[in-house]
């Protein structure tokens, strides 16, 4: 523990009490541990913060008594959140829509489909677009 990091008040840390890793009030919880409850922030502000990995880290602590519940999944929420993962998980080349995310930032398709020649590539597009 740096006794930096020790700032109940807020004096050094912008007016946001501040606490070294595992050494918050008990009734501030991050956002992972509101979730784990079954509760959000509900648009209340920052509570105060933990420091973790001699500063090079920080969590924002939230109030459990001000705390909503979590919304329940509804069918269109469900829908909307399996067509934003279908644009992920599917590869632009061969259309096959995988159980896990693509890396289409790095690769721009699946696995098999980037080990392909650029002639190979053609056509499949070609195959694909018919």
């Amino acid at each position: 523990m740096r006794a930096f990091d020790l700032d109940p008040t807020g004096e050094r840390h912008g007016g946001l009490p501040t606490w070294p890793w595992k050494f918050a009030d008990p009734g501030l919880h991050t956002r992972r541990q509101l979730r784990a409850l079954g509760l959000r922030p509900g648009g209340q502000e920052v509570a105060a913060q933990v420091v973790c990995r001699n500063g090079g880290r920080i969590a924002y602590l939230y109030r459990a008594e001000l705390a909503l519940p979590v919304r329940p999944m509804t069918p269109a929420r469900a829908a909307a959140l399996d067509k934003a993962m279908a644009r992920r998980q599917t590869c632009p080349l061969c259309l096959v829509r995988y159980d896990h995310c693509l890396p289409l930032r790095t690769l721009g398709s699946c696995a098999p489909c980037s080990a392909l020649t650029d002639d190979e590539r053609e056509q499949l597009a070609a195959l694909t677009a018919a």
